[in-house]
């Protein structure tokens, strides 16, 4: 890798079915053989699988942790950020992130995407939240039909910045 990293956000639920964590882990695949960075929240379900997939490929994975100890991070974590502060660590998640690809995921993942399409972040999604307002979709978050095209997406995205 060279000293132009490219970061790119993972998010989704901390509990799935194992569909959903084929899905995440091709993601961190296809994450590494592009030589980004995969940032997470550092803990089990979609953020374990993605980084499980990274690491498989050779990636490098950061997870930013809510608690207070390095022993919280999957298996699969390579840098583990200890913050200390609960959920609030997902604005640093997003914030770390050039864009941000959403797979399933509850409200917490809601809060991410939120905070993503509030700061600009374009967010990718995959079997995750739809939104609309007054009745009518909100197309920001932009549907990926595979693992590949959410990171050509989120590549795509990244370069065109």
């Amino acid at each position: 890798m060279n000293k132009d990293f490219i970061f790119i956000g993972v998010i989704g639920g901390s509990e799935v079915p194992e569909k959903t964590a084929r899905l995440a882990e091709e993601v961190g695949r296809e994450v590494a053989r592009r030589q980004a960075v995969l940032i997470c929240g550092g803990m089990g379900g979609v953020m374990e699988a993605a980084c499980k997939g990274a690491v498989s490929e050779g990636g490098l994975t950061i997870g930013i942790l809510p608690g207070e100890s390095r022993s919280q991070a999957n298996p699969y974590v390579r840098i583990p950020i200890v913050t200390g502060i609960g959920y609030a660590r997902n604005v640093a998640v997003v914030k770390s992130s050039q864009a941000i690809i959403a797979i399933d995921g509850a409200y917490g993942t809601l809060t991410e995407i939120g905070y993503a399409l509030q700061s600009g972040i374009p967010v990718i999604g995959l079997e995750t939240w739809s939104l609309s307002k007054d009745n009518r979709a909100d197309a920001n978050i932009i549907p990926a039909a595979s693992a590949k095209e959410a990171v050509d997406l989120a590549m795509n995205l990244i370069n065109t910045r």
